[in-house]
Parts: structure tokens; C-alpha cells; sequence
């Protein structure tokens, strides 16, 4: 089993949310977070410069099997991509079990 954890931007969140649907991914928690970026400049509007330094992210939490890493992380990818500098992270670990707390049961079985 793998862990994926992915920070996007909040305006994506609906995107990747559609697209990890579309591949099988039914089912992972999410956070709205707060980070700092590589970004060093402020943007300007209308004359004000406005401080980037503090970035409004959300923070995806997935568990799926082997066989689905690879087309989570696409789908991420994918959707989650603007082009621009602080389209986000995506970080892939290794999960030694998972339990199904109302049966007992354990293993990848227990992510469907």
C-alpha cells in the first residue's frame, strides 16, 4: 500500500477531487493548510504590493493499493497544474498495514 499526500492550491481542489473519481480514488482526508513557498516577490494590485509569503493550500491525504499509485498521482498531476510557480507537492510513502476498525480485518482489502 502506498500513501499519497499532495498539497494543491485551494482553487484546484474541485479538479483533482473530479479527477481522483474518475480514476477509483473514492475515498481520502483533506486539510486546508497554510506554508511558506520559494516565492520571494509580492504581487501588486492596483498599486498595493501584497505579501505571497504565506501560501492558502489544501492538503490531500490518500491510501491506496500498489496498483493505483501510479494513476493517483497522474490524476493529480494532471488537474492539479496551472503552469505557474505554487501549483504544490506530492509525496509518496510506503504504508506497512491498514485495519478496519468495525471488522478487525487488515490489509489492502480494506481500502475498497
Amino acid at each position: 500500500m502506498k500513501k499519497v499526500e499532495a498539497i494543491i492550491r485551494k482553487s484546484k481542489f474541485s479538479d483533482v477531487k473530479e479527477a481522483l473519481h474518475n480514476v477509483g480514488v473514492n475515498f481520502f482526508s483533506y486539510w486546508d493548510v497554510t506554508g511558506l513557498g520559494n516565492e520571494k516577490e509580492g504581487h501588486v494590485y492596483r498599486g498595493v504590493t501584497y505579501s505571497t509569503s504565506d501560501i492558502q493550500r489544501r492538503y490531500l491525504s490518500i491510501v491506496v493499493n500498489d496498483d493505483f499509485e501510479e494513476v493517483t498521482v497522474k490524476a493529480i498531476l494532471e488537474s492539479a497544474a496551472t503552469g505557474d510557480v505554487g501549483d504544490g507537492k506530492i509525496f509518496v510513502s510506503d504504508i506497512n498495514e491498514c485495519y478496519r476498525i468495525r471488522t478487525g480485518e487488515k490489509g489492502g482489502e480494506t481500502l475498497n
